[in-house]
């Protein structure tokens, strides 16, 4: 209750306060309801193809394409001074 979950909603005095915060996002419910399985699958592809040695763009779909891209963003977000993740 005091992180209100997706399913709480607000305190009853109205006020929402973060309960999830990273670098320069923030919310105000638990995170896991924003998270799909379309997500989660798309998260887990990134990472095995990334983990097997690269990607060939022609062979995936534009929202494949446009959702590896942001995970590469972030990952290179995460990792201080441009540095690679290890494989």
């Amino acid at each position: 209750m005091r992180r209100r979950c997706g399913w709480l909603g607000l305190p009853q005095d109205g006020k929402a306060a973060p309960v999830w915060a990273r670098k320069t996002v923030a919310i105000e419910s638990c995170p896991k309801s924003y998270i799909t399985a379309e997500s989660e699958g798309l998260v887990e592809d990134f990472l095995v193809r990334r983990r097997l040695g690269g990607t060939s763009f022609g062979e995936l779909s534009a929202r494949q394409v446009e959702g590896f891209l942001i995970l590469e963003q972030a990952l290179a977000a995460e990792n201080p001074a441009g540095r690679r993740a290890e494989r």
